[in-house]
Formats: structure tokens, sequence, C-alpha cells
């Protein structure tokens, strides 16, 4: 079911300036370099919070987990863009020898063509949510409806793979804009960036990985890494098998337990 959309203040803010722009246009004609100027600063915020993934001026979005969450100790490890037929499984494997959970953030290309591993993350435990269709870098240009459909497409190819449906959505790289919380709202979608993320598409160093992720680490925590499209270390190994037992033993050290974004909303 479809949850109601509820603008925040900068879409107000946007929506009455582009009105009062346009009223002080036809009253005051010789006014129209200031109304641009406006309505040009205005799309220059909006542009700017669409590039900060976790900022919230666009719409809700979940950076940290809730209160109730982080006072139980726990954290949230989310892994992106898979499945991958040679990382997932080995990843899966770490997960169990920690008695860990964790939310996986497939895409539905993806998970139509390595079906069997997304069932495999589902029954070992841990969640799959949503994070495109095709997870293409024009993602965050595109309208409304263009994002619903893209959006609803991996929804179905979640439910029909896994029987699952999908409560959050990651956008592909966290950028954005304003025309899709109207579509997440209408899918019933939640919005997860991250507290820190490990760059671990590009640097293929564990420790500086590492550090990224355990330096400050505190309850409420939502860490993200890469299954898929990981970078790999001087040997050719994906640095999240690297960097993933290293996190864990930290987690199980310092009494945080990582669970499911699901679980984290209870």
């Amino acid at each position: 079911m479809p949850r109601p959309w509820k603008p925040g203040p900068l879409i107000h803010a946007s929506a009455a300036l582009h009105a009062a722009a346009a009223a002080g246009v036809l009253l005051r004609p010789e006014a129209w370099p200031w109304a641009l100027g406006a309505i040009a600063a205005n799309h220059g915020i909006i542009t700017a919070a669409g590039l900060l993934p976790r900022c919230r001026l666009l719409g809700p979005n979940w950076t940290r987990l809730p209160d109730s969450s982080a006072a139980r100790r726990e954290i949230a490890i989310t892994i992106d863009d898979g499945p991958d037929p040679e990382v997932t499984p080995r990843v899966l494997d770490l997960l169990d020898r920690h008695g860990a959970q964790a939310t996986f953030f497939v895409i539905g290309d993806a998970v139509r063509r390595h079906p069997a591993i997304a069932r495999e993350i589902i029954a070992r435990g841990h969640a799959v949510e949503n994070h495109s269709q095709r997870h293409l870098k024009t993602f965050s240009l595109r309208g409304t409806r263009w994002l619903h459909n893209e959006i609803a497409a991996a929804q179905r190819t979640i439910e029909d793979a896994c029987g699952v449906t999908p409560r959050f959505f990651r956008a592909p790289a966290g950028l954005r804009n304003p025309f899709l919380e109207p579509a997440l709202a209408r899918l019933d979608l939640q919005l997860a960036a991250w507290t820190r993320r490990a760059y671990d598409t590009r640097n293929g160093n564990p420790q500086s990985v590492a550090a990224r992720l355990l330096d400050g680490l505190r309850p409420g925590d939502i860490l993200l890494l890469h299954d898929a499209n990981a970078a790999r270390d001087d040997h050719g190994t994906p640095v999240i098998l690297q960097v993933l037992p290293r996190l864990l033993a930290a987690c199980m050290d310092a009494d945080l337990k990582p669970v499911t974004l699901s679980a984290a909303r209870v």
C-alpha cells in the first residue's frame, strides 16, 4: 500500500518561491533578473541536497538506526550491488561464522541472473532490499514516473525470486533528486543511506577501508560495504573479504550486534 507523500520544508519553500517569482514577474516585468536569480539559487540548493547521500532535505532518509535500536547496541552492516556469484557466498560464510546479520541492497538485474544466491541470502537469515533494477548512472536525473517504474521493476524481480517484499531502498551511489521521495512513497519504501561508508569500490587497501568503518564505531551506525564491484587488494582478493572479519571481530569486542534494517525498525 502506498504511504502519504509529505513534502518537506525545502520542497514547500521551493514551490512558494517559484509561485512568488512568477507573480512578481507578471506584476513587475523588469524584476525578471532577480526572479531568475532566486530560482537558480533554489535549484542549486536542491541539486546540492541530491548530491549529499546523507542529506534529509529531500525527504526521510535513514542515516542511523532508530534510537531504540541503538539502545540495544545494534548496528547495521549493509552490502550493496550484488548478488555476485564469486563474492556473495563467501560473504555469507563469514557472516555465518560470526552469527551476524546483514542487509543486502541488491540490483534487480543481478537477482535475475543469480536468483539462487539471492534466495540463499534470505535462507541464511539476512535481508534483501531494493537498489534499483539496473543501477544506472543517470538514475538521479530522471523524473518521478521513470523512477517509480525502475524501482517497481526491482521490487517485482526480488519478490519473484525470493518471495519477500523489500521495505528499504538505496539510490545508486546515494544520488537522488526531489522526484524520488514521491516514487518511494507510492511504493511504501523507506530511503536508507549510511552513517559511514568504506569507499571499498575504489580503495583496495584493507587497513584503510577497515579504519573508515571502525574509527568511532558506535551503536546505531549503518555501515556500507560492497560485494559486487568490490576493489581488490594486492593479491586480487575482494577487499570486503579482508575487511569483514575485522569488522565483525570489532563488533564482538565492543558488544555491538549487527542486525538487519528491518530488525532495527522493530
